[in-house]
Formats: C-alpha cells, structure tokens, sequence
C-alpha cells in the first residue's frame, strides 16, 4: 500500500497551528514552530496557549523547531508565516523541498517593497512547484472549538485542488476549490484594511448603520481593485471576499478589527500592535494596497482613509469625518 501523503504546515502562531490539527486528523502532519518551546508544547503538552490559550490540539500532531527536518518530509507544504517572512523562510529551505511538492499560503498580506502576493513569493522561491492557497472566514479558536466553518483550497490547477480538499476536510470544516488564486488571495488580503475601518467605528460609536456602509462600500472598492487587476468580480462574493470580510469584521477576536478599535481609543499604531501582541497584516499592508490602487487607477476612499490613520497621518475621527465628503455615485458602478 502507498504510504499516507504527509502535510507539512509552516509556522506555529494561531491559524497555521489549527490548520496542522485539521490536517492531522486525516493524515500524518508535521508543524514547525521557529520557537523550541511552543514546539515541545504541542508535543507534550498538546496545546499552543501562546496562541490559542487552553484549546486542545490533535494528540497525534507532532512539532519540530528543525526547519530542514520540516522540509524533507513535506509532500504537502503548507506556508503558514507572516506574508513580510515568507521568502525570509522559504529561502531557508528552497533546496531541501522534493520537486513538485505542491504548496499552500496561509498569508494574507503584501511583502513590503516588491508588492508581491504571498503565492507570487512562494513561485519565486520555490520554482516548478504547484502553488496556490487555503482562505476563507476562519477563526481559529472557533474552528478548534468544533464549529462549523468552511474555507477554499486555490490552485490554477483544478486537479491540485481536488486532491488537496480532503486533507483539510472534517464533518464540520468544509474545503470548497477555485481555480481564481489571484481574486481568492486578494480577497484575504484586502478585507483586513476594511476590518480597521470597522474596528475604529465600534471603537468611536459611530453606530451599526454606518458600519455596514463601510463594509458594503469596502466590499466594492476591493471588487474594483480585484477586477482591475485581472480576478474574477465572482470570487468575491464567495467565501474569500465577503465571507471572510464578514469574519474580520465583525469577530471580537479579529486582529485587524481590533487594531482599529485600539486606533479609536487614542492609541498610536505602534501601541496598538504591541496591545495586539501578534501580526495585523492590515497594518503593513495598508500603504501597499494604495500604491497598487494608483497604479491601477482605482478610487479605494476607505482604504484611503485607513492608510492616513495607520500613517499617523489623520486620526480615525477625522478618518470618519472624510469619508462624508465622497460623493456618492451610481452604487451598481463598481468600475
């Protein structure tokens, strides 16, 4: 019998951590923590409270802190760090992964300077491999907690796809498929720049009606920007556009929402990451989307207003008050 394909998740913080455990549920899957003591916990211990408190991992997920170890027995890899660390690491091991060996991000973020999707990261730094990613509205406690969520595999090729679907699948975590990487990863990436603007709303009490207009506005500059840059208008009705800019949005638990909410109270940017005490990929993705959107010729006034206050450049109260000044147009015009 042909030995069980082995899953290989990169980076130990709350999301990769969680998406090894899922994976380990239907095949043998190792996870690599930068820091050897998360990864004796989740050996002994069966825990990562640095991420996720007291949640319980699989028994059977093993942890190393031995990178090389990680990718020579990777036949599926999974890149779960920061989007700023993805070459920083995969540069680590580009010639210890077997040829062919797909790979999945888990990043939803631009690499400062090149302005690079995480998968255009991955294809640069490991060459000739299938490349695509795993997203959707996925919070991490709640999925470890057993409830039911669903999120997309990505990839170009539909087969890749299809054979990666059920080693992340459970009965209550369903894996849908989508060959539109680029509209899946932009999906990720942008509706953190909307989930601070929804977080200084609550944190300024601005009320409910005006949250949802922001996020059914943010939801149409980031289909513009999407479709100007090549993705399908669709994709973002999915679960990697609206589903997972509901989640940000509206989770107590969200990052990005609660880096906005810091931002309402006074906070700098500084201190409200150091609050956060973990990485808001809205923060250094901000001032990347804006230049991507000039680029493109796109008007993103929220994501605008978000950049100035992440900047330090406005506060969230003026933020608010500049949006008022946009002219409304036609709402079915999203060009």
């Amino acid at each position: 019998m042909a030995r069980p394909v082995r899953v290989v998740v990169l980076g130990a913080g709350s999301w990769g951590t969680t998406v090894a455990s899922l994976a380990a549920r239907n095949t043998p899957t190792l996870l690599w923590a930068r820091d050897a003591d998360s990864a004796d916990e989740i050996n002994t211990e069966h825990r990562n409270t640095r991420y996720l408190g007291d949640h319980p991992l699989r028994a059977d997920l093993r942890a190393t802190s031995d990178i090389v170890e990680a990718a020579h027995e990777a036949d599926v890899l999974v890149v779960g760090v920061p989007s700023h660390a993805v070459r920083e690491t995969l540069n680590e091991i580009s010639n210890e992964v077997r040829a062919w060996v797909p790979v999945l991000s888990l990043a939803k973020g631009l690499e400062p300077g090149t302005r690079q999707r995480p998968t255009e990261v991955i294809a640069e730094c490991l060459p000739g491999h299938p490349v695509g990613l795993l997203a959707g509205p996925n919070l991490a406690k709640e999925i470890l907690a057993g409830m039911a969520a669903a999120s997309v595999v990505a990839t170009q090729d539909e087969r890749v796809a299809t054979a990666l679907q059920p080693l992340f699948a459970s009965p209550v975590f369903r894996v849908y498929r989508n060959t539109d990487v680029l509209g899946c990863e932009l999906g990720g990436i942008l509706k953190n720049i909307v989930a601070i603007a929804s977080g200084m709303a609550d944190g300024l009490g601005v009320g409910d009606n005006t949250r949802a207009m922001v996020l059914a506005r943010g939801l149409a500059e980031m289909i513009r920007l999407g479709e100007a840059m090549g993705a399908h208008p669709r994709t973002f009705s999915g679960l990697t556009g609206v589903g997972d800019l509901i989640a940000t949005c509206i989770s107590p638990s969200s990052r990005n929402r609660r880096v906005g909410e810091y931002l309402a109270k006074g906070m700098t940017t500084e201190q409200a990451v150091a609050e956060l005490g973990q990485v808001a990929e809205g923060v250094k993705t901000a001032p990347t989307v804006m230049e991507l959107a000039r680029d493109h010729d796109v008007e993103m006034p929220i994501a605008s207003e978000v950049e100035a206050v992440v900047a330090g450049r406005r506060t969230p109260e003026e933020a608010y008050r500049g949006l008022r000044h946009v002219e409304p147009g036609d709402e079915e015009d999203l060009a």
